[in-house]
């Protein structure tokens, strides 16, 4: 059976070649916006006869009025599965791909869309046409740069051309839906998505166009005509709008990056997402696309591919036996499940017409009824039946089987009065959207039906009734959509603002913004704070064209920022960035205390652009304000990531970063007792001074390092901590030891004292220990430091000081009553005394330090 079956296919195969070799195959691929479709259409008029297959039926019926307009109606027919017009000798044939007329020859044929050969459920269609359709002058292929390589092996005489997009595309990145730009389609991957998105857009936009899949060619353009009056300027979608509707989009924004194919919930793939992006910028028009909603930023590398149409080739497209042997329901399935003849083809095993006959051939009453050539070969036709609802239901089954009994049983045809009661049924216009989709699907089953003239006794009555049915079914959907997703009211006033100018606005030298006269909202750095009496929708509209007066005067101020010196921008007491007198920004916890993320205190009317250009330019300001108060931190920085000094003094720059340029001279002693001659000169190169009781950077202890530390401790802590007063040794404000060693300063209960200047404190004590057993509070000492006699006693007792009852510290103008307090060394501050070098200090083997010690051994 295969050899007789692999005959009759080389057969029809070479008479294909001698057809081919008669004219020239030319493939023009390229991206969305090239031109491709007009150039095939101007091509084929250039011939005496011609077909062109599309994709869509709403492309093919958008195509054919358009060669209709040039050369008449009498002069161009139409074919798909659901509409004919026109004569079978017209000169022209527009149809989709499935039901192109291959059985005529013309001189021009053209197939667009091709890279769709990979299609799951309809590749092996396109594929069967890149083998086997051919004008005998001229034959042209369509599409993607994809199916370059595979084309070129299946059809290697083959001319294939480039064509560049006209217009540019370019990744916006991610905005919110409130802020996307007017002319931006929302594109999500299931109905219920689209539904949420478009009553978001209603509330926040006015309204929405929705593009669904499961919408019927007239409602789908009802829908798009809504968008492209103005009357609303967003559409919400499916990928539906990835093919077949050309709209003068600015912008496209992906609600999500994941769909449902049928089968699984799998990820888009790049050739998937261009294909979308690309609607946007039609034209000569540039185009962005992004995401919104929430989606996971695109990764870079597609981004790039996108922005320059470069996608990895198609490996394999899918296929299936177009010389199919009726001659029994198992031949038919065996001559199905052929295997290819070409490499770099896959065998389709489960497309839907495949799938229904082996669910009908199960069915005893189909397999009787189901014999000889003729029968089998009208069961494959109704398998064929499409079901708009893209799922193999119990009742699409059941509607295959009663469709084949009666056109196998003795009358032949469909009977009219059935025909009548299932088309009737579906004539109602009650009901909510999902109940009018469904509707829509069935009564495009039976308009189908009703062009298979030889299944009919009065295919064309059925045409016009079934035609009719659907037209009043998709006015209705448009009309429940509409009601749904546009505010109709909120939309005509915005739109004539837009278009007539309605109402003035202009902003007032203070930041008010009017609108009629009337003070609408105010505009402060880069925000705009609406009045609060705006509630009702008619003075949301209004507010709306103030937001309009006020996009350019964003952009200004955006380049203004960008342009601006060093010197005009400043931080405030909470630690925002100020320009012009109004915050614009704000700095937040980030990645690394050191390193606060900027946070722009904007608007939902500032542009993505506009963000980009103002953190950009603040980031950059950023940098240099630390660096300029902070430049010692680097040093340290560099040295503890370097390999060139000992273990142990990467060890003590690395605490002296964390501490932001000062530790707890106990917390590295075993790294400092490690350190040799070498270790001491380079930190004190970098600016570290080894004070008693601390190390630290006596240049990250000035005013302006102080304030850059407080900041950056605040932010990074999130704990309210005042800036110490430039200048100031001492603060009195209780503040945790762990917080004020970072600021620079040691904390003593309700006040702390700049380190540098406990330092001296401590050697000041340190001398008159050893002058003197027994010494009074020093009160010079007080005055350098300035505290109160009570908080240097505070201070002394902390370092370590023991206080004693001593006569002979008394001073000798002083009486009893007002003697000093005295103070000798304790035993601990006599043992530090003696050892300056901590040898009596014990680190646990379990500290990070004593690891970072081992390494000087290994350097």
């Amino acid at each position: 059976m295969w050899l007789a079956f692999g005959r009759e296919c080389a057969k029809i195969d070479d008479m294909k070649k001698e057809v081919a070799t008669a004219g020239r195959i030319l493939a023009v691929l390229g991206p969305t916006n090239t031109g491709k479709t007009h150039f095939a259409v101007e091509r084929m008029l250039a011939h005496e006869s011609g077909m062109i297959g599309f994709p869509l039926r709403l492309l093919a019926r958008e195509v054919y009025d358009r060669v209709v307009a040039l050369k008449g109606a009498a002069a161009v027919a139409l074919r798909t599965g659901e509409e004919k017009l026109g004569s079978d000798q017209a000169a022209y044939t527009i149809a989709t791909v499935e039901a192109m007329p291959m059985q005529r020859q013309v001189a021009f044929l053209g197939v667009d869309e091709i890279q769709l050969c990979a299609d799951f459920e309809r590749g092996h269609v396109f594929t069967d046409r890149l083998l086997h359709a051919r004008g005998y002058h001229e034959t042209m292929f369509l599409g993607s740069d994809t199916i370059r390589q595979a084309l070129k092996r299946l059809i290697p005489s083959a001319e294939i051309i480039t064509r560049p997009r006209f217009s540019t595309l370019s990744y916006a990145g991610h905005a919110k839906l409130n802020r996307l730009p007017r002319r931006s389609a929302v594109v999500a991957f299931s109905t219920a998505d689209v539904y949420t998105l478009g009553e978001i857009v209603r509330r926040q936009k006015g309204g929405a166009a929705v593009v669904l899949g499961a919408l019927s060619p007239r409602t789908r353009n009802a829908q798009v005509a809504l968008f492209q009056s103005g009357e609303v300027d967003h559409l919400i979608a499916t990928d539906a709008i990835g093919m077949g509707l050309n709209m003068d989009l600015a912008h496209v924004a992906l609600a999500g990056v994941h769909k449902f194919d049928g089968r699984h919930q799998r990820k888009l793939t790049p050739p998937e997402v261009a294909q979308i992006a690309g609607r946007a910028g039609r034209h000569m028009a540039d185009g962005t696309f992004g995401t919104t909603n929430g989606c996971e930023p695109l990764d870079e590398h597609l981004v790039e591919a996108v922005e320059t149409h470069q996608f990895t080739s198609l490996k394999a497209l899918r296929w299936r036996n177009s010389f199919l042997d009726f001659n029994s329901i198992e031949k038919l399935r065996h001559s199905l499940d052929a295997p290819p003849r070409h490499p770099g083809l896959i065998k389709v095993r489960d497309a839907l017409d495949d799938r229904s006959l082996a669910l009908l051939a199960q069915r005893p009453e189909i397999r009787s009824l189901a014999q000889g050539r003729e029968r089998v070969q009208l069961l494959w036709q109704v398998c064929q039946i499409p079901d708009f609802r893209k799922m193999l239901t119990d009742a699409h089954l059941h509607l295959l089987s009663t469709v084949y009994r009666h056109l196998a049983g003795s009358r032949g045809t469909l009977p009219n009065e059935w025909v009548g009661k299932m088309i009737a049924r579906l004539d109602q216009v009650a009901g909510d959207i999902d109940t009018l989709v469904q509707r829509l699907a069935h009564i495009r089953t039976w308009t189908y039906l009703a062009h298979r003239a030889d299944w009919l006794i009065d295919a064309p009555h059925w045409q016009g009734i079934a035609h009719a049915v659907e037209d009043r079914l998709s006015d209705a959907l448009h009309e429940r959509l509409t009601q749904r997703f546009v505010d109709r009211r909120a939309a005509a006033l915005m739109k004539g603002m837009r278009e007539q100018g309605l109402v003035a606005s202009a902003i007032e030298d203070e930041g008010q913004v009017t609108v009629d006269g009337h003070t609408v909202g105010r505009l402060e750095g880069l925000r705009f704070t609406l009045a609060a009496s705006e509630t009702d929708l008619g003075r949301k509209v209004l507010s709306a064209a103030a937001r309009k007066a006020i996009e350019p005067e964003l952009i200004r101020r955006a380049e203004a920022i960008r342009d601006a010196a060093d010197a005009a921008l400043t931080l405030d007491e909470a630690d925002r960035i100020v320009w012009q007198g109004s915050p614009i920004a704000r700095l937040c916890h980030g990645s690394h205390p050191r390193r606060p993320q900027i946070r722009l205190i904007a608007g939902e009317e500032f542009s993505p652009r506009s963000v980009a250009i103002v953190e950009k330019r603040l980031g950059r300001w950023l940098d240099d304000w630390l660096t300029a108060r902070l430049e010692p931190l680097d040093a340290l920085d560099a040295a503890a990531r370097s390999e060139t000094i000992s273990g142990s003094a990467r060890g003590v720059a690395f605490s002296l970063v964390e501490g932001l340029g000062s530790v707890e001279r106990s917390i590295v002693a075993a790294l400092v007792r490690q350190f040799d001659s070498e270790d001491h000169r380079i930190l004190k190169r970098l600016g570290v001074r080894f004070g008693l009781s601390n190390l630290y950077v006596p240049a990250l202890l000035k005013p302006a390092a102080i304030e850059a530390r407080t900041r950056l401790l605040r932010i990074a802590e999130k704990r309210p901590l005042a800036i110490p007063p430039a200048g100031r040794t001492s603060v009195r404000e209780a503040v945790a030891p762990d917080l004020a060693q970072k600021l620079g300063f040691m904390s003593f209960g309700g006040f702390m004292v700049r380190q540098d200047v406990i330092e001296r404190l401590s050697a000041g004590l340190r001398r008159l220990a050893r002058q003197h057993r027994v010494f009074a509070l020093p009160l010079d000492l007080a005055g350098e430091a300035g505290v109160t006699r009570a908080e240097l006693a505070a201070i002394i007792e902390q370092l370590g000081y023991r206080r004693v009852a001593s006569q002979d510290a008394q001073r000798p103008d002083q009486s009893t009553e007002h003697a000093l307090p005295a103070y000798c060394a304790s035993p601990r501050q006599k043992e530090r005394s003696a050892r300056p070098q901590d040898k009596g200090q014990t680190v646990s083997v379990h500290s990070p330090f004593a690891l970072l010690a081992t390494l000087k051994g290994a350097s």
